[in-house]
């Protein structure tokens, strides 16, 4: 059986409407930039797996045009690996099944790989769109930013600085005490990513298929983005419109996860994080608890930023590039000297402390979470909480504890089958459920002994 030569104009047609999202539909095999045998393969492995199916159903589920299956459909038929079963009165209204020859060819085929899902994109087109849509991403101003985080109580000092951060591109450090609000923040600065970007459902690498979407990562545009976008009356279907990404990695993180995984069932390889992330946002949480060396985590995402590409490897050894274009956020509870060097501290843009609140602002966000959570605020109450038991123990006001302490007081509350409100009784029974230690020493000697916890 002959084959076609995989073309390069498919990249090109990236560029013919700069300000559409998504690529034109291929309207041939030679527009979709890759081999005809690669989508023989995976329709005969469809047919093989399904039976007869109508020529709507493949276009379905391999994400290609109906004029491209039709070509190649018509050169199984004249090669007699498929036949038509069945044709009604419409021109789309046909099934296809396999040959006897065709199931034989099949079979070998799903050996090789089991891979039968949407057809893949080339390695050259993913990289010119990554590229194009690098270059058009919009950059949040500081209204956006202050409106983002109006509510979230950080110092004008700190707001500058992420937004310099977000604007360059540049690297980020968050440091501080756990409990700190890190994490939150970084996934915040995700929501300032504007714009949508194409995924392709797959790529293909050699003979190997490499999966790029995933749904848990990949949202869907918001009607608002939608509406904002400008429309294509066709598009091709192996891209998906999406939502900048936001990728969160945190302690579980190990070397073996940041390169190309075996996919035995689904007969292809699943993306590393950092390749879902293009276009988006890398967040690298708790810092310094990964299976591997921060120094080495660090070092090897921000030379892919800087060089704008990484390698990864396929099970044979084959080495590829890949494009990296995304923004890097790092959160550690550890101080930063414990874990980086000198030299890796300078390839971070920008070291961000997030730390205590101020009394002011806990106070507002003590009150916003009582509302929001129903508990009856009482003044005196939060009083004794800041003035008693912060004070008394050393604790630092963070961000955390707020929406801690309020949701003990309902849940004591609920259980006694009682109304939620702030009371000093009610925070004494939350501040000893939260923490492994009795009241701070000058409460606790007013307490019946017996009620204390050692």
């Amino acid at each position: 059986m002959l084959a076609l030569e995989p073309s390069a104009p498919y990249a090109q047609l990236l560029d013919a409407e700069p300000d559409a999202p998504l690529p034109p539909q291929p309207k041939s095999v030679r527009d979709t930039g890759l081999p005809q045998q690669l989508i023989v393969e995976l329709i005969a492995k469809v047919l093989y797996l399904n039976g007869k199916s109508h020529l709507p159903v493949l276009t379905t589920r391999l994400h290609l045009s109906i004029n491209v299956l039709r070509e190649v459909l018509d050169f199984m038929v004249a090669e007699h690996v498929a036949e038509v079963a069945w044709r009604g009165e419409s021109d789309i209204d046909v099934q296809y099944q396999l040959t006897g020859a065709g199931k034989q060819r099949a079979a070998t085929w799903l050996e090789r790989s089991a891979y039968a899902g949407p057809a893949p994109v080339t390695l050259d087109a993913y990289r010119a769109m990554v590229e194009r849509q690098a270059t058009q991403a919009p950059q949040p101003s500081a209204d956006d930013l202050a409106a983002e985080f109006a509510d979230d109580f950080l110092s004008p000092a700190v707001q500058r600085m992420l937004g310099a951060a977000m604007y360059a591109g540049r690297s980020v450090l968050l440091y501080g005490p756990s409990g700190g609000g890190k994490s939150t923040l970084a996934r915040r600065l995700g929501t300032l990513q504007q714009g949508l970007v194409a995924v392709p459902h797959a790529l293909v690498v050699g003979q190997d298929i490499v999966q790029v979407y995933d749904a848990a990562l990949h949202r869907p545009p918001l009607a608002r983005q939608m509406r904002q976008t400008p429309e294509r009356r066709s598009s091709d279907p192996r891209w998906v419109l999406c939502q900048r990404p936001v990728v969160a990695l945190d302690g579980a993180l190990d070397a073996e996860m940041l390169d190309l995984q075996p996919d035995a069932a689904s007969g292809c390889y699943r993306a590393p994080p950092q390749l879902k992330a293009n276009n988006g946002l890398l967040i690298v949480d708790d810092l310094g608890r990964q299976r591997l060396p921060a120094a080495e985590l660090l070092n090897r995402f921000a030379q892919a930023q800087e060089a704008a590409r990484g390698v990864l490897s396929l099970a044979g050894g084959y080495h590829f590039q890949v494009p990296c274009r995304l923004r890097l956020v790092f959160a550690t509870s550890l101080p930063p000297s414990s874990l980086l060097d000198d030299a890796a501290l300078r390839r971070v843009g920008y070291k961000i402390p997030v730390g205590a609140l101020n009394a002011a602002n806990y106070r507002t966000l003590f009150r916003q979470q009582c509302l929001s959570m129903g508990v009856v605020y009482d003044e005196a109450g939060l009083r004794y909480l800041l003035d008693e038991l912060h004070a008394g123990s050393g604790l630092p006001l963070l961000a955390c504890y707020p929406r801690e302490i309020i949701g003990r007081v309902a849940d004591f509350a609920g259980y006694m089958g009682e109304p939620a409100r702030i009371s000093v009784a009610a925070l004494d029974q939350a501040w000893i459920s939260m923490f492994a230690g009795a009241l701070p020493d000058a409460r606790a000697a007013e307490e019946d002994p017996g009620t204390r916890i050692a």
